[in-house]
């Protein structure tokens, strides 16, 4: 078997740009701002779809700690040169009451692109997710853990829900923001390949027959990178508060080690059909960590608090490897005080019964997640 890999990690995570005054989102902001950030981080901040939105990354980290540190200046960066413009970003898989009618697609050749093929599907497109890669240099390893790691995305899901409403309205789901880009082709949750050369003939296609340019086009909730030598994640919600974004991006990491340990000792994880996938991911979907999803293996339903432990407990090895017990075991946390959508919609209950309308507790939502974003930083 080929030596370990390294496991470098990368984070990317794309915030809106609010109006401090209104709390909605700016849907022409100055080009000026995204002048100065790109100034400031060149190469680490980019624009999105739509021109209500901004995404940064990381450099390539080799540790939690270096995520960490480069993260903050990241979030610390945009919030400053948004500030001096009267604008905060919030980070959050939905805005909790702007509509699809103020947004703006960004002029760039491959957005245009994207807006003719989408039509109203793209200008719904007004979500924020948290996007995780993993070096993995081998092809053939990378698709084999990418059929594998498959299991856990519900469980990764269910712990960054950030987007309960959308255009105003509580939805009665955590993460509304899956629903939406679930209207767009090629998302989900990944096809499963024998092989790096299957999966290749596949996107080739795609690509001979016209209908995408290369590999960026699959939008599914994993996917070997084709920009990189990575499994990227995506299927989190933008986190609102940054030790989310790494205890996930961390729990994320262990669990891909995790896979390579099994294999290097002539184990794998149980390949389950999608259809039961899906299942758990509609059920982290819908009710975030509150109901419990299924353990195939027994057959029934369970806490996710008693998943998350076994989880925890799997990749015990991989966190003391990476140095990164803290960051996982921040995961308990995350489900003992509720993750940002539970908290939006604590907020927007104790507003709306303490007296105020439907819109001042929508905007008492949108400043929480202004402050909860650069908590800290």
């Amino acid at each position: 078997m080929s030596p370990e890999p390294e496991f470098t990690l990368g984070i990317e995570e794309e915030y809106f740009l609010v109006d401090r005054a209104t709390r909605d989102v700016v849907g022409d902001p100055p080009l000026e701002m995204l002048q100065e950030c790109e100034t400031l981080l060149a190469g680490q901040v980019s624009p999105e779809f739509l021109r209500s939105q901004i995404e940064v990354g990381t450099r390539v980290c080799a540790s939690l700690g270096e995520a960490r540190t480069d993260l903050r200046r990241l979030r610390a960066t945009v919030a400053g040169v948004a500030a001096r413009r009267g604008l905060a970003p919030i980070a959050a898989g939905t805005h909790p009451f702007a509509r699809r009618e103020a947004q703006k697609t960004t002029e760039r050749n491959r957005y245009a692109s994207l807006h003719e093929d989408l039509q109203a599907v793209g200008r719904r497109l007004a979500i924020c997710g948290l996007h995780v890669h993993i070096g993995i240099p081998d092809d053939e390893l990378r698709i084999d853990l990418l059929n594998q790691a498959s299991y856990f995305l519900p469980h990764l899901l269910a712990l960054s829900t950030s987007s309960p409403f959308w255009e105003g309205e509580n939805t009665g789901l955590k993460s509304y923001r899956l629903a939406v880009f679930d209207e767009l082709p090629r998302t989900g949750t990944p096809e499963r390949f024998a092989s790096w050369g299957e999966y290749r003939r596949h996107v080739d296609i795609l690509v001979g027959a016209g209908l995408i340019e290369d590999a960026t086009k699959l939008w599914w909730d994993l996917r070997p990178s084709a920009r990189f030598p990575t499994l990227e994640m995506r299927i989190t919600d933008s986190c609102t508060i940054l030790d989310d974004s790494l205890s996930i991006a961390a729990l994320f990491r262990c669990l891909l080690r995790m896979l390579w340990r099994l294999k290097r000792e002539n184990q794998r994880w149980r390949i389950y059909a999608r259809m039961l996938i899906d299942e758990n991911r509609w059920r982290a979907q819908r009710y975030g960590t509150d109901q419990g999803l299924v353990d195939f293996g027994r057959g029934a339903i369970f806490p996710y608090a008693e998943l998350l432990d076994e989880m925890l407990a799997l990749v015990d090895a991989d966190a003391r490897h990476f140095d990164c017990l803290a960051e996982i075991f921040h995961a308990r946390e995350i489900l003992a005080r509720g993750t940002s959508a539970h908290r939006q919609l604590g907020i927007f209950n104790r507003a709306l019964a303490a007296g105020a309308t439907r819109a001042e507790a929508l905007a008492a939502v949108v400043d929480w997640l202004i402050a909860e974003t650069v908590r800290g930083l």
